[in-house]
């Protein structure tokens, strides 16, 4: 998870150069458009599905994580719902040579801004307080489930099937 957060915050940085009119390389438009088309909707799916269950599960009521969850998903469902569209603007932009619209640049903007605010209520709270609250057959079942959804079998996990 943590690694999907660092790739994250390179899109924002890479979102803000483009926003400003600096070239951003080919390379960088792929793994941008990668990232949120293909790795972000499984990185949320691995917090929906796996995280935020466990830690409404581990944390004591006087945590209130089921506010902070709340909150969470708001901001996923934000995210699945603007990414395909950021996505587009930013392959778009690759492919034509002209500066991207105020609009473009707004909506463009308003989704790395809000990310960012997402990743620093995840890695300041989620996920400190996750190392402190998850076990370890917390961290594997998690583990198992994420490369499933990456189409990665576990040998533990074949083991169980066979």
């Amino acid at each position: 998870m943590a690694e999907d957060h660092l790739r994250e915050r390179e899109v924002c940085t890479l979102i803000d150069r483009m926003v400003e009119g600096e070239p951003v390389d080919h390379e960088d438009i792929a793994m941008m458009r990668t990232f949120l088309i293909d790795d972000l909707p499984k990185h949320l799916a691995d917090e929906e599905s796996d995280l935020f269950p466990l830690m409404l599960e581990r944390c004591d009521p006087d945590e209130e994580i089921d506010k902070m969850i709340t909150r969470l998903q708001a901001d996923h469902r934000h995210a699945i719902g603007d990414s395909p569209a950021i996505a587009a603007l930013i392959v778009a932009q690759a492919d034509r040579k002209k500066p991207l619209s105020e609009t473009d640049c707004a909506k463009m903007s308003d989704f790395a801004t809000h990310a960012r605010r997402h990743l620093i209520l995840e890695n300041a709270i989620l996920l400190p307080l996750a190392r402190a609250r998850l076990t370890k057959a917390d961290l594997e079942k998690m583990r198992a489930h994420m490369l499933e959804r990456r189409g990665q079998a576990t040998e533990q996990g074949a083991e169980h099937a066979g």
